[in-house]
């Protein structure tokens, strides 16, 4: 039986909340600790700033080993820990306690540019992560015009990889990561940034590397479908800590499970959103065409969508993105946008309210979950998975007093439509 290729032992990193230190940190950090720590004993408050830091448990107590050639899914909230797991992984920083043994060479793929020199052209930068990664010149020009095939640079392949865009940044990095032969392969979900069809040609370059290569991948997203269609085995975290593993469909439906739990709680108390924060969805409802709030949703009646928001006091946010998307089962059945609908740009300060309004609301009886994301300028302020449940009781959406046809799931998005017959005399 073969050896695992990479073993996780009581591993945990604890970061320091309220001052720049942690242990991992490099030279220059240290280095400014110490020249600033002088000084901050006589700053107004300085004793009293040190004496709030506390500690945080980014990844607590984390035991796993992984077979070589295993395609692994992880899978968690925000603020759950996954990112900081594949940063220690790949040794961008120290664990706190604990160790880590990998067998073979590592390529991480975690943010857009990871790895990569902005002044350097691309066809440089290829050739500096494939020297990082231990590779001799000669593999690396072997592997050459597959990785630039695969990106689809090659009019910018001379070009200083700072005037790249954020989705010409993932291609190469992406290419580069996956065709240098790495024995492990770390991706975390910075592939969303890629288009569609760039999305379906990495999920299914990971799938050779594992399959067909019979190299390890571990993938983070939060795309549960990719994570079902290429992973046999899946761990879910949840505050730092693995709580539980096993086969895909057993961790997803705990995962979602979970949702549910975490849906019915307040807004304000949740711990597991992302973004800058700058603005933040305090409230999701349900409300009838007249603005009144109710509990249900009933098929082909109109129905509003209302988010509640909070601005920071003093702050003005331009440009901004409002977005709420409606999920079942894994799947995205429609997204509602600010973005999409109106050209007006929107704008937010104070307290408000966006409602959307959804005219026959087009979902037949069931739970639905609503996932929430706001932006401005460009920049993430708000993103809550699981923000609330909508209840869907089925009503007479197309006026027939049918909803489905005998035996049917009815778990499809609901159409208005018609039909008429035309006879076709014979012989044409």
């Amino acid at each position: 039986m073969s050896e695992p290729i990479i073993v996780v032992e009581n591993l945990s990193k604890c970061y320091k909340i309220g001052t720049n230190a942690g242990q991992g940190d490099g030279l220059r950090h240290v280095l400014e600790r110490a020249v600033r720590a002088p000084f901050s004993m006589f700053s107004p408050g300085g004793r009293v700033k040190r004496a709030k830091t506390e500690d945080f448990w980014a990844v607590r107590d984390l035991n796993l080993e992984i077979m070589p050639g295993e395609m692994v899914g992880v899978i968690g909230r925000n603020g759950a820990g996954k990112s900081t797991f594949l940063k220690l992984l790949s040794r961008i920083t120290e664990p706190t306690t604990g160790r880590i043994r990998l067998r073979g060479r590592v390529a991480s793929l975690l943010e857009v540019g990871t790895g990569f020199h902005p002044e350097l052209t691309g066809r440089e930068n290829i050739f500096l992560n494939g020297a990082i990664l231990g590779m001799s010149r000669v593999e690396i020009k072997r592997k050459f015009d597959e990785i630039v095939a695969f990106a689809e640079v090659d009019k910018f392949l001379d070009t200083p990889v700072k005037r790249y865009s954020s989705g010409m940044y993932v291609r190469l990095a992406f290419a580069v990561a996956a065709h240098l032969e790495p024995e492990i392969l770390i991706v975390d979900e910075v592939l969303a940034v890629g288009d569609a069809e760039f999305q379906r040609k990495c999920l299914g370059k990971m799938e050779d590397v594992a399959n067909r290569e019979g190299r390890t991948v571990i993938l983070v997203s939060h795309q549960m479908p990719a994570i079902q269609n290429l992973c046999r085995r899946c761990i879910l975290m949840d505050r730092g800590r693995l709580i539980q593993q096993g086969p895909t469909h057993e961790i997803v439906e705990a995962y979602m499970a979970r949702g549910e739990i975490l849906a019915a709680e307040g807004l304000e108390e949740r711990e597991d959103r992302a973004g800058k924060g700058d603005v933040r969805i305090t409230e999701v409802n349900l409300r009838d065409e007249n603005g009144e709030i109710i509990k249900e949703a009933i098929s082909g009646n109109n129905v509003i969508v209302s988010l509640t928001y909070a601005v920071k006091d003093g702050i003005t946010l331009d440009d901004c993105i409002v977005c709420a998307e409606i999920c079942k089962d894994h799947f995205n059945y429609f997204s509602l946008s600010s973005f999409l609908v109106d050209l007006r740009k929107l704008c937010l300060s104070g307290n408000g309210r966006i409602d959307f309004m959804v005219p026959d609301w087009p979902l037949s009886g069931g739970t639905y979950r609503v996932n929430i994301y706001v932006e401005s300028e460009h920049v993430m302020q708000d993103h809550l998975n699981d923000a609330t449940l909508i209840e869907t009781i089925d009503g007479d959406f197309y006026g027939t007093g049918r909803l489905n046809h005998e035996g049917w799931q009815g778990t499809s998005v609901l159409v208005g439509h018609s039909w008429r017959q035309h006879q076709v005399p014979r012989g044409l």
